[in-house]
């Protein structure tokens, strides 16, 4: 009696080639948005020849747009990631990314948006911690104490032109209460991309945030990790300033935006 022949491993072998695509684009990040093929194949571990082809198809597919000798993101990426939103709250997308950024660092998550010269907790993820810092949805914080608040300024700057006209006032010693210093703060956040800060709120605490934006490239809110900074000093901040940042470009993607300075979108 002969064997019965083989099952077919069509399925098998186009589950691997998935993987091996969703290796490739998880290989570009916001602070890696363009690649060159040495870099992707560091980054994957796959083959080179292996790592050729499948971004010659992505590219020929839109999936992948070429930039000289590297590639990023195509714009297709966003076109599919709309559907996938649409009809959903922005903060009903957000709200479980904060979960997963949470569970990341172990300290609370939080997206804060600007609400005139104020900036307003409208989602978190709490820490599990049994000490922690103050924070509820619906907390109003000053414009110009914290990293959340440096974020919002470092691209919106008729809101920063508008916070100025008044004093700023002092909260604790590190608060930053000069103009021209605010200034200078919020310059280094736009060069960064992202802000890290001690003690300008609240005293023996710590923030680190990054811009999320709409399809318009215009920043609509602040993504933030923040706890007591016996837990999170500067060094422990520096560490997670990439998860904090692959986490922004999720939140920006999943919303069908766009980073300023992408093809389409304003400088």
């Amino acid at each position: 009696m002969s064997a019965a022949p083989a099952a077919p491993k069509t399925a098998g072998n186009t589950l691997l080639v998935l993987g091996k695509i969703t290796a490739i684009l998880d290989a570009f990040s916001l602070t890696r948005p363009v690649l060159t093929l040495g870099d992707i194949r560091e980054a994957t571990d796959l083959p080179m020849s292996t790592v050729q082809r499948l971004v010659a198809n992505l590219a020929g597919q839109g999936f992948l747009d070429r930039e000289g000798d590297g590639y990023r993101i195509g714009l297709k990426m966003a076109y599919w990631a709309a559907p996938a939103t649409r009809g959903k709250a922005q903060l009903d997308v957000i709200a479980p990314l904060l979960a997963d950024l949470r569970d990341a660092v172990g300290e609370t998550a939080c997206f804060f948006t600007a609400e005139q010269n104020h900036r307003v907790c409208v989602a978190m993820a709490e820490t599990r911690h049994a000490l922690r810092r103050e924070m509820h949805v619906g907390k109003i914080l000053p414009l110009h104490a914290g990293s959340a608040s440096r974020v919002l300024l470092a691209w919106d700057p008729d809101l920063l032109e508008s916070l100025l006209r008044n004093p700023l006032e002092s909260i604790t010693d590190f608060t930053i209460t000069e103009s021209e210093a605010l200034q200078q703060a919020v310059r280094q956040t736009r060069n960064d991309g992202f802000a890290i800060t001690t003690g300008e709120r609240e005293s023996g605490a710590s923030g680190l945030s990054a811009p999320v934006f709409d399809a318009s490239a215009a920043v609509v809110g602040a993504v933030t990790i923040s706890g007591p900074t016996f837990r999170m000093p500067e060094e422990v901040c520096r560490g997670w300033v990439e998860i904090l940042l692959q986490a922004a470009e999720r939140m920006t993607r999943m919303i069908g935006g766009r980073f300023p300075g992408e093809p389409g979108a304003p400088a």
